[in-house]
């Protein structure tokens, strides 16, 4: 039995989507002409400025175009649905948004993703653009702590590009652009819980099977193996697991500040994550920590996935700043971009 879609081709979804996002937004976002996959920010790329290029799969927006913008990310380099983008609109997304000072690629760490823009980075070399790379690796579950240069990214992203948008907005030199996106992402944690599958627009058929009273603790973004798989759990005691596990491994002391996110995969509703959101706040008051900033919605889903994931960035003086620093996306704004 095939999944309901509003859609019209399932191949055709990706560019039909980029269609309508642009006819939307057209004061935030442009395509590179002849590359309707590379999406650039109006405002953003500046002479002189570290270029932010984003991107990987369609699938998971607001990531990675929403965060396209002044004050965050210059470009975002679009690939199919969970797939990653091939080096063309990543090599005409860096050539746009150059400024002369460096481009940084950000990406979650996926092999795919990988080989594309390190292949794209290669080529760019060669017109004498300096490109470097900062691997998002939030996913706790998904590899040891010993091992954390093998974990993926995901909703983490978030805030580490906001991060290191941030820095290149504010005329950063390449070195401390890279630094603090590297910080960011040491600094970021994030674990989720998956109830029910997604179904891609070419098969619009369940990505991985779970029974009906069934959840998995840790799966990926795009259906990957998570660490448990079990019977249904109250929210309460789903958080308590998901932050648990994040505090084990963030070991903040009392008084530390934190940016949190609880994300929905796709089709878990706010009502729940508010619910999630309750516990969270109770959790991290009893250990002593101040939220800072909290986000609550659809920040990096997995088409219509039925599920949630918990994010926390332990923040310092530096993040802080940068994370309060004025953005202004498609789909997500913040400081004075707000008033």
């Amino acid at each position: 039995m095939k999944t309901k879609k509003l859609i019209n081709d399932g191949a055709a979804a990706v560019d039909e989507m980029l269609a309508g996002v642009l006819a939307a937004h057209p004061r935030h976002l442009r395509a590179v002409e002849g590359s309707p996959r590379s999406i650039v920010a109006n405002e953003g790329p500046r002479p002189g400025k570290v270029g932010l290029v984003i991107g990987g799969g369609s699938g998971h927006e607001p990531t990675f175009l929403g965060y396209v913008g002044k004050g965050l990310a210059d470009a975002a380099a679009i690939g199919n649905v969970f797939a990653s983008p091939p080096p063309d609109p990543i090599i005409e997304c860096t050539k746009a948004v150059n400024g002369g000072a460096g481009v940084l690629f950000m990406y979650g760490n996926y092999a795919g993703d990988v080989m594309n823009f390190d292949m794209a980075a290669e080529m760019l070399a060669m017109d004498d653009i300096e490109v470097r790379t900062v691997l998002t690796t939030d996913d706790v579950a998904s590899a040891p702590v010993d091992q954390k240069e093998r974990r993926r990214g995901v909703a983490g992203n978030v805030f580490i590009f906001k991060a290191a948008g941030a820095a290149c907005d504010l005329m950063y030199g390449f070195d401390d652009v890279e630094r603090i996106a590297r910080f960011a992402n040491e600094r970021t944690y994030t674990m989720g819980v998956a109830l029910a599958p997604c179904s891609l627009p070419q098969t619009r058929k369940p990505n991985f099977e779970i029974g009906p009273d069934e959840m998995e603790i840790g799966m990926g973004i795009h259906g990957e193996p998570g660490v448990a798989r079990g019977p249904m759990r109250s929210a309460d005691e789903v958080t308590s697991e998901l932050v648990g596990k994040i505090l084990d491994e963030m070991k903040p002391a009392r008084g530390d500040r934190v940016a949190v996110l609880v994300n929905s995969l796709g089709s878990t509703p706010l009502m729940e994550l508010y619910i999630m959101m309750r516990k969270l706040k109770a959790m991290l008051d009893d250990a002593g920590l101040v939220i800072h900033l909290s986000l609550v919605g659809n920040y990096c889903t997995s088409l219509e996935m039925a599920g949630a994931s918990i994010t926390l960035m332990h923040l310092d003086d530096e993040l802080q700043r940068l994370i309060d620093h004025p953005c202004d996306c498609a789909m997500f704004r913040s400081g004075e971009a707000l008033q």
